[in-house]
């Protein structure tokens, strides 16, 4: 590649925005071009999160600023739902590679779309329908093709990542019973976002964990689909999310009943077979010492797997940083396949520990 690739931040001062701003620091082929975002505006990205002084002093632009509307070989909307699929045409047209971290562009169809959004209790109608079918789901490791022939990806949801991940070797072996999977996921606090909330305030939160959205959780509908294109046929999970007091991190133990009498060599073979082409996911057997602190700052998927043979059942525990491989570093991925870069570049270094 000749050049740097000129970077744009939409979003820069949430989590999602800060997330890959740190990650394109340390890029050898990334020059970041513009930060935007809606609040502290005319504010320098280091005012706002001090320990980036002296690596990003670049002033945070409003949407409409001049310098914002320049050319950018890959712009990242780390936003809300909403936004990218409002202006990301735009960028589109000028020429940008397109990395979207909300549910957007997570569906190729209209009907999908909609199914999701109805489950949100929110507007259902997309702003750009035409580009649906246009992006790619962006999960890499099953995905990579498609991704580096596209100019638009969706970046997943952290729990969808994690259970996919988690469950498509099982799957794409049939390994379960299709309508057998359990998703019992559980999630730190960042997961919510930066907005400051009453249930997160800190007494509330401090030794609280709670299961929400039991009547339909919004990543549902991205580990259905992606799963059932790995069974072949249509898999159905039940699916619970949990809050946990710490920052960051998501453990999803994954649960389905075995179609065959598979042992847990066996699956740990299948498993290793079907990821032996994706650096970050790394397979272990049920003995592994492993948890969110293994995988904290990083882009790494650890996949624990359990063969319970008294009752005949697959147990998956699947284990990312929300924050990490759940949203920035894993749109980054996206961007290095899009670019035709190693997919590694700028994040294969081990996590933070402890």
């Amino acid at each position: 590649m000749n050049g740097k690739i000129k970077v744009k931040v939409v979003g820069a001062t949430g989590y999602g925005g800060l997330g890959i701003i740190e990650l394109l620091l340390r890029h050898p082929q990334v020059e970041i071009g513009a930060l935007v975002a809606r609040e502290a505006v005319g504010q320098r990205m280091s005012e706002v999160y001090p320990h980036l002084a002296g690596f990003c002093d670049m002033p945070i632009l409003a949407a409409d600023d001049p310098a914002a509307q320049k050319e950018f070989g890959a712009v990242f909307f780390a936003t809300p739902d909403r936004v990218g699929m409002a202006d990301a045409k735009a960028e589109l047209a000028k020429g940008a590679k397109v990395i979207d971290y909300s549910g957007d562009f997570r569906f190729t169809t209209l009907a999908a779309y909609q199914d999701y959004a109805t489950r949100l209790g929110r507007d259902p109608n997309h702003l750009s329908p035409e580009l649906l079918g246009t992006n790619v789901y962006g999960l890499p490791e099953l995905h990579r093709d498609a991704i580096a022939r596209a100019n638009l990806v969706g970046n997943p949801g952290c729990f969808a990542t994690s259970c996919i991940l988690g469950m498509a070797p099982a799957a794409h072996a049939r390994l379960v019973k299709p309508w057998s999977i359990v998703c019992d996921c559980k999630s730190g606090v960042s997961g919510a976002g930066k907005k400051a909330k009453q249930t997160f305030h800190y007494p509330e939160r401090c030794e609280q964990i709670n299961a929400y959205r039991l009547s339909g959780h919004q990543h549902v509908c991205e580990v259905e689909r992606e799963l059932s294109l790995q069974y072949g046929e249509e898999v159905r999970v039940t699916f619970t999310a949990q809050v946990l007091p710490i920052s960051r991190g998501i453990l999803s133990t994954l649960y389905g009943d075995l179609a065959n009498d598979a042992t847990e060599e066996d699956v740990v073979a299948i498993y290793r077979e079907f990821y032996r082409d994706s650096p970050f996911v790394r397979v272990l057997p049920s003995t592994a010492a492993v948890g969110t602190m293994s995988v904290r700052g990083t882009n790494f998927c650890d996949i624990v797997v359990s063969v319970d043979a008294r009752t005949g059942k697959l147990r998956i525990v699947s284990i990312i940083d929300n924050l990490m491989k759940g949203q920035a570093s894993q749109a980054l991925q996206n961007m290095n396949i899009m670019f035709g870069l190693d997919e590694r570049t700028g994040l294969n270094y081990p996590g933070m520990y402890p």
